[in-house]
């Protein structure tokens, strides 16, 4: 649906995009996180058109941009960090602006916008004046308005911010379901918990670049398999060493007092066999579990550029 290549943006001095890569499927609901000034913004306003690349080439649909930027901005539904000033304009009338700009009219016009009104919850609200809506409503009022021309691609910047935990909720809620309609979404947001449990795919970017990209399963398994096993030995701690210091897939082992903390680069069905090893040569084992990691824990990492130490809180460190 989406392709980036070797996108660039500068300002001044300031490389905002230095070569950026990133692809989204179709049907993908993609989590595009980074720190501030990391390029999102950029990236995601090149993509809605209304910034012009320096260099690279941006696809969409199968459509080069630069080649076909009315067909392109029929694909794409923009969901902005902001909402605008509209003073003076009713619910509906807001709506039917913007379906005039898509070439949609009278009963057509009014039929699409009550429709989606219904959908993000704004029925009610037909008749009120824009401006006196809650911030909430705007938001959901706004992802109404980027739907009237039922695009392929929504892009949603921050579409949650400042916004109370209830409301925060029904508005993910409403793009999970427009994502089991079979909408494609790329949604940035700081709220990582969110993304984690919402998205398919993840794009972490860092100055002006893509640092680690995929689906959201498979950076969670690397998440997981990076943490270190904390294995709790009850006794016989000389035979739980032995067992350890043998095992090709364990890198690193950390001791304190009955605790062995281990980097292990097996997955989970590989920790089993290393859990019956040790019990099946007598080692009693009264804990046997990774570390927590989450989503946070590696977006902290790559984005800090520091590889994260594997000994935390422990105090003696052993050299295999």
């Amino acid at each position: 649906m989406l392709r980036l290549e070797k996108l660039k943006k500068t300002f001044g001095n300031d490389h905002a995009l230095d070569g950026l890569d990133m692809e989204i499927a179709d049907g993908s609901l993609y989590g595009f996180v980074g720190p501030n000034g990391a390029g999102k913004t950029t990236t995601i306003r090149i993509i809605a058109g209304l910034l012009s690349p320096d260099g690279g080439r941006l696809e969409i649909g199968g459509f080069d941009a630069a080649d076909s930027p009315a067909r392109i901005k029929r694909l794409i539904g923009y969901v902005p960090d902001y909402f605008g000033v509209y003073d003076n304009l009713k619910v509906t009338e807001y709506m039917e602006f913007f379906a005039a700009c898509y070439g949609m009219e009278g009963y057509k016009a009014r039929r699409r916008a009550e429709v989606l009104l219904e959908q993000v919850g704004l029925g009610d609200k037909r008749d009120s004046f824009v401006d006196e809506l809650s911030r909430g409503m705007k938001q959901r009022l706004s992802l109404a308005r980027a739907l009237i021309h039922d695009p392929q691609l929504l892009i949603m910047d921050e579409p949650t911010a400042g916004l109370d935990p209830r409301t925060r909720l029904e508005f993910r809620d409403m793009v999970m379901g427009l994502h089991e309609q079979g909408k494609t979404i790329l949604i940035s947001s700081h709220l990582l918990t969110d993304l984690s449990e919402l998205c398919t795919d993840i794009g972490i970017i860092d100055a002006g670049k893509m640092t680690l990209e995929g689906s959201v399963r498979e950076i969670l398994e690397r998440i997981y398999t990076s943490k270190p096993l904390v294995i709790t030995i009850q006794d016989d701690l000389t035979t739980a060493m032995r067992i350890l210091k043998d095992e090709p897939l364990v890198q690193t082992i950390t001791v304190k007092g009955s605790d062995i903390m281990v980097e292990f680069a097996g997955d989970s069905g590989q920790e089993c066999d290393l859990l019956k090893q040790m019990i099946d040569n007598g080692v009693r084992v009264r804990g046997f579990m990774r570390e927590q990691g989450s989503l946070e824990t590696v977006f902290m990492q790559i984005t800090s550029g520091e590889k994260e130490r594997v000994v935390l809180s422990y105090e003696t460190e052993s050299d295999l």
